[in-house]
């Protein structure tokens, strides 16, 4: 049997700013769409569902993320600002190069350093930064 992830669904509500964000380092939209009707409200268990929808994936095409804008029913306030040990999916790690670069061209789209951008022993440099919708985003550079 093979088991492969294939993607990871965030809901978000400005889908604009987050498909930016993650375009930013690297990620490609593969596809965009608007999904409604019987099926989709069986498959999520909601009814009257409404969805824009946009696909990003690594350059690799091996990791996606789903994005999606609820317009109906209407999204269920979250923590966006919980912090990183809060229950459930707290974040997303992407093995970037050149971290500082990143991290800079991230910022331009609002992402804060949650913390500092740290050296773990001889083998990476680290860091978490929080983006649009609260979503944290963490950073792995492998050091040669």
């Amino acid at each position: 049997m093979t088991i492969r992830m294939d993607n990871v669904g965030v809901v978000v509500d400005d889908l604009g700013a987050a498909v930016a964000f993650f375009r930013e380092f690297g990620l490609e939209l593969e596809g965009e769409a608007r999904v409604e009707g019987p099926s989709v409200d069986k498959l999520v268990g909601l009814e009257g569902v409404q969805c824009d929808m946009a696909v990003v994936r690594t350059p690799d095409g091996h990791g996606r993320l789903e994005l999606m804008k609820f317009h109906a029913p209407v999204a269920a306030a979250g923590e966006p600002n919980a912090p990183v040990n809060a229950f459930g999916i707290r974040r997303i790690m992407f093995a970037v190069e050149n971290i500082e670069d990143v991290l800079a061209r991230l910022r331009a789209h609002g992402a804060e350093l949650m913390g500092e951008l740290v050296q773990y022993e001889d083998s990476y440099r680290l860091c978490y930064v929080r983006g649009p919708e609260g979503i944290i985003v963490a950073l792995a550079e492998k050091l040669d």
